[in-house]
C-alpha cells in the first residue's frame, strides 16, 4: 500500500566463534564478518519446525482477521511479515528454553525465525479475493449464499493458494538472484529477524517491541468490544450534538447524513501511522471537498437527491462519484505500471525466460523417472544449484515439487472453474496463463517499490477477458470477475512466497524449509479465509445482498464497487450515467493518466512525496465515509508529533504499536459479528447516539 523508496542496500556485520561442533549458547553474539548470508556463518540442525510453524500460521490467521476487516472496508490489506516475524520470536524464544526438547523446547535461531515468519505471511495473505472479486459476484446476483456455496468457495480458495505457492519457486532464480531486487519490507523483515537474535540487547529490543504490539492490541480489542454495548466507544456525533444544542441544523446534517462524526476506528489509526503523507493528506482534503463541500452544496441547490443511494429518481453524491473515483483509482494505478515500461519489460521477459527454463527441467524430469531415459541430464537440469546460488541442493526445493505441483494446481483450477463456476476449460487456460503472466509484473513492482499492484492486476485480467464469450451476460459477467480474482490471488500469493524467499536469501534459510512452512500454512488458512467470509456475510447481509447503497452497512466496500462496476461495464451491463457524470469521468479519466506521466517523466523522484496520490482522491470518491480518512489523519499527524518528541521511540516501536491496533480490533470484529448471529443484544448504553435513540447506533 505504501509507496516507500527502496533504500540502498545494507551489509550487516556478524562475530562468530569459531567451534568444530555444533554446540551453541542461548544468548551466543552473532555479527557478520563480512555480507555473506547468515546461512553461511551459523548453523542450525532445524530450520522447519512444527512448533515455527503452527505458531507463524496462527499469528498469520489474526492477520487474516484484520485483512478481512480492512478489506471490505476501504479495499487495503496489510502483510503478516513483520508481525510474523516479532511476534512468533516474543513466544517461541521464551519457550525454547523453558520446554523440554520433547514438547518443542530447544534452541530457536533466525533461520527457524524466518520459517515461522515465511508461515506467517502464507496465512495472512488468502484475503485477497474475499475482499473484492468475491463479493462483488454476490452484489451481482451471480451466486447464491456464502454458506451454500462454501464447498465451490473452498476448493477455489485452495487452488489460489497452491498454484501461487508452486508457481513462486521458480521465480526465485530470476527476480531474488540474478536481478537482487530489493524488496524493501522483506528486506526490513530479514534486518529484524538478525537484529533479534545478534546478542542479548537485540532479544531485549524485540520483547519491548512485542510488549507494544501486545499493549495496543489487548487496549484495540478491549475497547472495540466494550463499543457493542456502549457505542460512545465507537462513535461521538460531536458535530450533531452541538448543532442540536445551538440550534445549527447544517451542522447536524455533516455529522447525521454526511458522515462527518469521529470513530474510534484504530485499524485506520494504525494505516495512518505507516502510510506516507502524500497519500493520507490527499485522502482527507479529497474527502472534505468531496462530502464537505461539494456534496452538501449539491444537494442544498436541488442538484443532486442527498448523499447516499443508488436510486433511479436521481443521483445522490454517493452515485455520481462513483465512476469519476473509478476513472482515477484504476487508470491512475494502470499508467504508474505502465510508465515504468522498462520494469514491465524485464519483468515479462526474466519471468518468461524462467519458466521456460523450469518447463526444460520439468521435460528432463519426465524423461528420466517416467520414460527411464537421459540419467545423466537429471543432476544438472533437476538438482544442480544455479550458479549465484549458495545453497546445497538439499536446501533447495526440487523440481518434481513445484513442477508436479503446479500442473497439478492447474488441472485443479481448471476443474474447479468448470464444475462450480461454468467457465470452459480454455478460458480457464487463459486465465491461468495471464494471472502467471501478471504475477511477474506483480513480483517486480514489488521488488522495486514496495507496491504490489493487486487491483490493477485485478483490472487488468477484466479488461483482457473483456472479449472472451459466454452463453449470458451473466456468466460473462462471472467468467469476468473470476479471472480478475485469479490473476489477483495469482500476484498475492506469488508477491508474498517470493518476498519471504527474499527475507530468507538475506538471513540464510532455506528456501525447502520455507516452501514447506508456506504449505503448511496454506492448509489453516483456507479454512479461515473463507470461514471469515460466510460469518461477516452472515452477521452482516450488506456485504453481499443487491443493494449498492453501503450507507447503513458496517463495510463500506470500496473495493467491491469498483470490481463490480468495472465488470458490469466491460460486459455492457452498466448502468446508464447523466451528461454531467460522463463528462466528469471523462476529466478524472484524463487527470488520472496525465499526472501519473507528468510525476514519473518530468519531475525527480525528490519530489514525488509532494505530489497528491490520484488513486486515493480515486478511492475518496468511491468512499461515502469520510470518518475514514478523517481517522487515518490523526493517526498520521499522531505518529508525526511522536516522531518529533521522541525519535527512536518511533523508530523502534511505530510499525509494532500500528500492528497491534490493526490486529486487535480484527480480531473483536470476529467476535461482534458472531455476537450478531448469536443474538447477543448490543447498543445497551446507548444516550450517547444522535438523538439519544437507539435506532440511530451504528
Amino acid at each position: 500500500m505504501a509507496d516507500k523508496a527502496a533504500a540502498p542496500e545494507e551489509k550487516i556485520e556478524y562475530e562468530v566463534d569459531s567451534k568444530e561442533k555444533e554446540q551453541y549458547d542461548l544468548d551466543q553474539q552473532v555479527e557478520m564478518k563480512d555480507d555473506r548470508p547468515l546461512g553461511q556463518e551459523f548453523v542450525e540442525e532445524w530450520q522447519f519446525t512444527w512448533r515455527a510453524s503452527v505458531i507463524g500460521s496462527i499469528l498469520g490467521c489474526l492477520v487474516a482477521a484484520s485483512n478481512t476487516y480492512l478489506g471490505l472496508k476501504i479495499g487495503w490489506t496489510f502483510g503478516a511479515s513483520l508481525f510474523g516475524a516479532i511476534f512468533s520470536f516474543a513466544i517461541l524464544k521464551p519457550l525454547s528454553r523453558i520446554l523440554p526438547l520433547w514438547m518443542g523446547g530447544g534452541y530457536f535461531g533466525p533461520k527457524e525465525n524466518v520459517t515461522a515468519q515465511s508461515a506467517a505471511t502464507t496465512a495472512g495473505g488468502l484475503s485477497a479475493g474475499f475482499v473484492a472479486g468475491v463479493p462483488a459476484l454476490y452484489k451481482l446476483g451471480l451466486m447464491t449464499t456464502p454458506k451454500g456455496d462454501a464447498a465451490a468457495l473452498v476448493l477455489f480458495t485452495i487452488s489460489a493458494a497452491f498454484y501461487g505457492l508452486f508457481f513462486a519457486v521458480p521465480l526465485r532464480r530470476h527476480f531474488v538472484i540474478n536481478q537482487d531486487l530489493p524488496f524493501p519490507t522483506p528486506r526490513a523483515t530479514a534486518t529484524t529477524i538478525i537484529s533479534l537474535h545478534n546478542s542479548v540487547e537485540g532479544e531485549r529490543e524485540a520483547m519491548k517491541k512485542a510488549m507494544w504490539m501486545g499493549i495496543f492490541f489487548m487496549i484495540t480489542f478491549i475497547w472495540s468490544l466494550i463499543a457493542h454495548w456502549v457505542p460512545f466507544f465507537e462513535t461521538i456525533h460531536i458535530l450533531w450534538w452541538i448543532g442540536y444544542s445551538t440550534g445549527y441544523t447544517n451542522m447536524m446534517s455533516a455529522d447525521a447524513e454526511w458522515g462527518w462524526y469521529f470513530t474510534f476506528d484504530w485499524p485506520f489509526f494504525g494505516a495512518g501511522l505507516m502510510t506516507p503523507g502524500s497519500t493520507v493528506i490527499t485522502f482527507f482534503v479529497s474527502s472534505i471537498f468531496l462530502y464537505g463541500i461539494i456534496g452538501p452544496t449539491l444537494v442544498t441547490k436541488g442538484v443532486w437527491t442527498g448523499s447516499h443511494g443508488f436510486s433511479s429518481e436521481g443521483e445522490s453524491a454517493q452515485k455520481f462519484y462513483l465512476w469519476p473515483g473509478i476513472a482515477l483509482m484504476v487508470l491512475s494505478s494502470m499508467t504508474e505500471l505502465f510508465v515504468r515500461y522498462e520494469m514491465l519489460w524485464r519483468a515479462c521477459k526474466g519471468g518468461a525466460l524462467e519458466m521456460y527454463s523450469a518447463c526444460r527441467k520439468v521435460i528432463v524430469l519426465f524423461k528420466v523417472k517416467v520414460l527411464r531415459r537421459g540419467g545423466e541430464e537429471v543432476d544438472q537440469a533437476v538438482y544442480h544449484p544455479d550458479i549465484d546460488d549458495t545453497y546445497k541442493p538439499e536446501e533447495l526445493v526440487p523440481v518434481y515439487w513445484w513442477g508436479t505441483g503446479t500442473i497439478i494446481s492447474i488441472i485443479f483450477t481448471c476443474a474447479i472453474m468448470g464444475e462450480f463456476f461454468h467457465m470452459p476449460v480454455y478460458q480457464s487456460i487463459v486465465a491461468v496463463i495471464i494471472a502467471f503472466l501478471l504475477a511477474f509484473v506483480g513480483i517486480q513492482s514489488s521488488g522495486e517499490t514496495d507496491i504490489n499492484p493487486t487491483g490493477s492486476i485485478g483490472k487488468m485480467a477484466q479488461l483482457i477477458f473483456a472479449g472472451m464469450p459466454a452463453p449470458s451476460t451473466e456468466q460473462l459477467q462471472k467468467n469476468n470477475l473470476m479471472a480478475g480474482v485469479i490473476a489477483a490471488s495469482a500476484a498475492s500469493q506469488s508477491v508474498d512466497m517470493v518476498g519471504d524467499l527474499k527475507t530468507g536469501q538475506i538471513v540464510g534459510a532455506s528456501p525447502r524449509s520455507q516452501f514447506l512452512a508456506q504449505a503448511v500454512a496454506s492448509l489453516p488458512a483456507i479454512g479461515i479465509a473463507v470461514g471469515l467470509f460466510i460469518l461477516f456475510a452472515e452477521a452482516y447481509p450488506c456485504i453481499i445482498n443487491e443493494d449498492l447503497d453501503t450507507a447503513n452497512c458496517e463495510f463500506q466496500l470500496v473495493a467491491v464497487m469498483a470490481w463490480l462496476q468495472v465488470a458490469k461495464l466491460l460486459t455492457g451491463a452498466a448502468d446508464p450515467l447523466s451528461k454531467a457524470c460522463i463528462i466528469v469521468t471523462a476529466v478524472c479519466a484524463a487527470i488520472g493518466v496525465i499526472v501519473p506521466l507528468i510525476k514519473f517523466l518530468a519531475i525527480p523522484q525528490k519530489y514525488h512525496r509532494y505530489i497528491p496520490s490520484m488513486s486515493a482522491i480515486g478511492i475518496a470518491m468511491i468512499n461515502p465515509s469520510p470518518e475514514i480518512p478523517f481517522s487515518m489523519f490523526l493517526g498520521w499527524v499522531g505518529g508525526k508529533i511522536w516522531k518529533r518528541v521522541n525519535f527512536k521511540g518511533y523508530d523502534d516501536f511505530m510499525y509494532s504499536v500500528a500492528g497491534g491496533m490493526i490486529a486487535g480490533q480484527g480480531i473483536s470484529a470476529l467476535l461482534k459479528a458472531v455476537f450478531t448471529l448469536g443474538g447477543v443484544e448490543g447498543n445497551i448504553f446507548y444516550a450517547s447516539c444522535i438523538e439519544g435513540d437507539v435506532a440511530n447506533c451504528p
